[in-house]
């Protein structure tokens, strides 16, 4: 892992409204790294990767992402330029196909290349090859989760942005989910995760911040952030990870 970050941002402030989301938030993702966020509902996570996918606009900050302020992007051009997000809630097309789901995923793949992609994908979840043509809303949750992550990697991004991907999910599916990160990040995918679940967050990832309240009240190495007493207290049930 390089100590160059891949994506850096720098004091960046949200509002919706009147009212601040993010307050002058700092983050660092390094080249071949993992980082997580963690924090409560309603802390501004979301907020902060849609406004990284370009869904919503920052006031002030920025976001420089290899080596390019990004903030002011509009969504499909963040997506060009190697960073993808597995939303919160999947968000799949529920009455397309599977087939046209992962085709949708491939922005900026040429033609040529997409069906290769596809492959590459299928073959990372099986249980997808054997229902293409299926419409997506029939999957169960776990399936519909690997098909949002099947997505989002058709473009070949350099950054994955993962938002709750254990959401709502069984704990076999969880385990799954968390053991295909690290196979993710091992293909030479940069991977920035926002989790609830602390604990399996903090297994794979190599450095933690924590959200409260729209700002970072914690960061350190995933080992400090394990054995720090305030997230034992708030995330851990009072043990280390």
């Amino acid at each position: 892992m390089s100590d160059q970050p891949l994506l850096d941002i720098k004091t960046l402030r949200v509002r919706m409204g009147e009212q601040t989301i993010l307050h002058d938030i700092s983050l660092k993702v390094p080249l071949g790294g993992i980082v997580t966020v963690l924090g409560c509902n309603g802390v501004g996570k979301t907020t902060l990767m849609r406004t990284l996918s370009g869904i919503y606009q920052s006031v002030s900050g920025s976001i420089v992402f290899d080596g390019r302020d990004i903030s002011r992007l509009p969504s499909h051009d963040i997506v060009a330029a190697g960073l993808s997000q597995a939303p919160e809630g999947r968000q799949i097309f529920y009455g397309m196909s599977i087939e046209d789901n992962l085709r949708v995923g491939a922005t900026g793949v040429a033609k040529a290349e997409i069906d290769a992609e596809m492959e590459r994908q299928i073959a990372r979840f099986p249980i997808l090859r054997q229902r293409l043509k299926q419409k997506a809303g029939t999957l169960s949750g776990g399936e519909q989760q690997m098909l949002c992550i099947a997505r989002a990697l058709m473009c070949r991004p350099r950054l994955l942005l993962m938002d709750e991907p254990s959401l709502g999910l069984a704990p076999k599916v969880v385990r799954q989910i968390f053991d295909l990160i690290l196979q993710i990040r091992s293909e030479g995918h940069s991977v920035l995760l926002v989790e609830q679940n602390a604990r399996a967050a903090l297994r794979v990832a190599d450095y933690a911040y924590v959200m409260d309240g729209g700002r970072m009240a914690i960061e350190g190495s995933s080992r400090e952030l394990a054995n720090d007493a305030r997230v034992q207290a708030a995330y851990l049930g009072g043990h280390a990870a």
